[in-house]
């Protein structure tokens, strides 16, 4: 695992926390941002962090080709990628880099990521995440927790660069 990986999960940790159950809450049972959902034969209850980091490592950094991207670009696609899922992360990229938005990671997007400015990509990610999500149902209740996860990778983007 690299300096880079290392550095993003600890701010989608920081983001995710531990464990919750909240019937409400569309990712259902959760520990660590590690749905029961999507994982099924995982115990989310006693799911370790650092069970969550290889988990997160090898099926979303690795995945969502996050390692291929500037460090900043990178993490934000694995914060959002663990948040909204890796093709429609990828979609929000795609979006954000004007090319079309097919939710597959290939050498058009790659090169169209790499010919931008990491400040306005960031900003145009965060956008296009930000507008999906104010679309979702669930936004009345969590709405406001998502909006704050863009928040602080706004900061964390104008740290990056």
């Amino acid at each position: 695992m690299s300096v880079e990986f290392i550095k993003a999960i600890n701010r989608v940790l920081g983001h995710e926390g531990g464990y919750v159950n909240d019937p409400q809450d569309p990712g259902g049972e959760t520990n660590w941002g590690i749905s029961k959902r999507s994982y099924p034969s995982v115990d989310i209850k006693n799911l370790t962090r650092n069970k969550a980091i290889v988990i997160y490592y090898q099926d979303f950094w690795l995945k969502a080709h996050c390692q291929e991207l500037s460090d900043g670009a990178g993490y934000q696609l694995l914060d959002s990628a663990v948040n909204s899922g890796i093709a429609q992360s990828i979609r929000f990229m795609q979006r954000a880099a004007g090319v079309a938005d097919d939710g597959i990671y290939g050498p058009h997007t790659a090169e169209a990521v790499a010919a931008m400015p990491e400040a306005k990509f960031i900003i145009l990610f965060l956008a296009e995440r930000l507008d999906f999500m104010r679309k979702l149902k669930a936004w009345s209740r969590f709405g406001s927790g998502w909006a704050g996860r863009i928040a602080q990778n706004l900061r964390y983007g104008a740290e990056d660069l």
